[in-house]
């Protein structure tokens, strides 16, 4: 499972400190780094946030009035360098409240909190297997690209690669490069389609062969992430 993120903070430091300390936690993926509230409130209305990391004194608009007015809220990790504001943070049913400078071991506790709240929620589930095939020839979906949407077949993609803001998707007679997060991308696809790497998901029904290490579709291979090891022999069988 990976989660994606979003950070919020009109300190640049702030930002990049948060960043540092989620760059080895491979299940979680940084969307976006926002300097303002409306900055990210656009990224909010593009893509599906799991986690935002949001700072409480911000110019313009408090962070909490911000969470406050949200629709549709993520989980919330508030963040402050003013001990004051830790009653309205939990207040807001916030998973944790981090106080700045902020230490990679308090950071941890955090996320570990984060993941045991999701793990209550939504106890995870494996695709069906491949065994139970209900594709169809006629699948397909739509993706924005050059400012036209393009459809795509989904039984065509081969394999799809994370390239920071944007993925590229492999297709049997073409590609294309587009702006999504891959964790975004993932949630528009079907059983056919396991993540095996936090940059890879690929179309289980295009695999030629595996390992434990790696995954081969004809001359290609994709590497399996770590986290994805115990599962991918399950879901391939």
């Amino acid at each position: 499972m990976t989660y994606t993120c979003l950070i919020v903070d009109d300190e640049e430091l702030a930002r990049e400190l948060i960043e540092t300390h989620l760059a080895p936690l491979n299940n979680f993926e940084l969307v976006a780094s926002c300097a303002s509230a409306i900055e990210a409130s656009t990224i909010l209305q593009q893509q599906s946030i799991d986690l935002m990391f949001l700072d409480i004194e911000m110019p313009v608009l408090k962070g909490t009035d911000f969470f406050k007015n949200l629709l549709h809220k993520p989980k919330v990790i508030f963040t402050t360098a003013y001990r004051d504001y830790a009653l309205d943070g939990f207040e807001l049913d916030a998973v944790d409240y981090l106080l700045k400078p902020i230490v990679f071991q308090r950071f941890f506790k955090a996320i570990e909190k984060f993941i045991a709240s999701q793990k209550k929620e939504s106890p995870p589930t494996l695709p069906p297997p491949t065994s139970i095939n209900t594709t169809t020839e006629n699948s397909f979906l739509f993706i924005k690209k050059n400012r036209k949407q393009v459809k795509i077949k989904l039984d065509e993609i081969i394999y799809i690669e994370s390239l920071k803001d944007y993925i590229k998707i492999y297709l049997d007679t073409e590609n294309h490069v587009v702006k999504y997060s891959i964790s975004s991308f993932e949630k528009k696809l079907d059983h056919r389609f396991i993540r095996v790497h936090r940059s890879y998901i690929v179309n289980r029904n295009k695999v030629t062969a595996y390992t434990k290490n790696d995954i081969e579709i004809n001359t290609i291979e994709i590497p399996i992430g770590g986290n994805y090891k115990n599962s991918i022999s399950n879901l391939l069988v």
